[in-house]
């Protein structure tokens, strides 16, 4: 039986991206969530017209804007067997994400990181505090959980269930390492596999600005010193 899969793309200020990504995600995909986080462009027109359904958070933050496209699912009658989560700035591969969710589907993994290895990385891709920060944070949570992530992606799939069993709840900066280490809490099966990554289209709200830098790398460590101590 082929697998329901849905894709959750949180979007602030994305019209001149957010066509291409919806346009070039695999046909499998039964349906694409586009989370307008209170957008001042036309991102929610250019995605409804695109075929996305366009939910609108008016409350700031990549998680929030997440935990919207989440509770959306949670009240349609067919829920998915697999959600993706992929960003709206056209800095992934949206092709790619068959290889995402590749090893969900043939080796039973439960989650899925989208791993920004250098060697398919894009010049300037990816800024020196994102490559700092990336590294701080994978290198602790080997050190505190022998883990063997090395990047904080944001493309990436994971098993629905296990997704709610989570219990998701950053609503800013901190959510792609809240799930990572809530995975390894878990004890859940996970992979990296390699993905190519390009310069994004616009400027990044996050790595694009001091205080975005900053509070997300609060928000990273805060998460990781949390769950080193709790039991």
């Amino acid at each position: 039986m082929s697998k329901i899969i849905k894709v959750i793309i949180p979007a602030y200020n994305e019209e001149g991206s957010i066509g291409k990504v919806i346009a070039e995600i695999p046909e499998m995909v039964s349906e694409i969530i586009v989370v307008d986080n209170n957008s001042s462009d036309a991102t929610a027109k250019v995605a409804k017209n695109a075929g996305a359904t366009v939910l609108f958070q008016p409350n700031a933050g990549y998680g929030n804007a997440c935990l919207k496209g989440m509770e959306y699912i949670s009240e349609e009658k067919i829920k998915p067997d697999i959600l993706v989560f992929l960003d709206g700035d056209y800095s992934d591969y949206p092709s790619e994400m068959l290889k995402i969710i590749a090893p969900i589907i043939e080796k039973n993994v439960d989650f899925v990181v989208g791993a920004r290895v250098r060697s398919l990385r894009e010049n300037g891709s990816m800024t020196f505090p994102q490559r700092f920060g990336n590294k701080l944070a994978t290198k602790l949570m080997r050190l505190f959980f022998n883990s063997t992530f090395t990047d904080l992606g944001p493309f990436r799939a994971i098993k629905y269930e296990k997704l709610l069993q989570l219990n998701m709840q950053d609503k800013t900066y901190g959510w792609t390492v809240e799930m990572q280490l809530k995975v390894l809490k878990k004890k859940f099966t996970y992979v990296e596999v390699p993905v190519k990554y390009r310069n994004r289209i616009g400027v990044s709200k996050v790595s694009g600005t001091v205080k975005g830098t900053i509070f997300a790398g609060i928000k990273i460590l805060t998460w990781i010193f949390k769950y080193s101590f709790k039991k």
